[in-house]
């Protein structure tokens, strides 16, 4: 199922300077493209990868300005993750929400992630 935003966690200096060309990470150079989640995925990818990381914003993007391709794949869990498979061109990016965490170094999905 596609949905009509997906989310990108990064630190907000790392957004700031790509923001004025396009987005990269290392995930980009490394493994082809850059990891995303749906908003059910979200809180999971977070706690998974950052867990009591503060500091880090989402990348709010809507899918259909992406200029690279979006493929959603199957990372052997059962669940389809959206993953760019090139830079991201920031007129993509519609949001930056800050990403908090809770007292347990546990996230908080932000109240405008739908």
């Amino acid at each position: 199922m596609r949905h009509s935003l997906i989310y990108h966690m990064c630190l907000p200096d790392v957004w700031t300077k790509a923001k004025e060309s396009e987005y990269r990470c290392p995930s980009l150079e490394s493994e082809g493209f850059i990891h995303c989640s749906t908003p059910d995925q979200l809180i999971e990818v977070a706690n998974y990868l950052f867990r009591g990381q503060r500091g880090l914003v989402l990348l709010v993007i809507d899918p259909n300005r992406v200029i690279s391709p979006i493929r959603y794949e199957d990372v052997g869990n059962g669940e389809l993750y959206p993953h760019i498979y090139g830079p991201l061109n920031p007129n993509a990016v519609v949001a930056v929400e800050p990403f908090e965490l809770k007292a347990d170094g546990t996230f908080v999905l932000p109240q405008r992630v739908h």
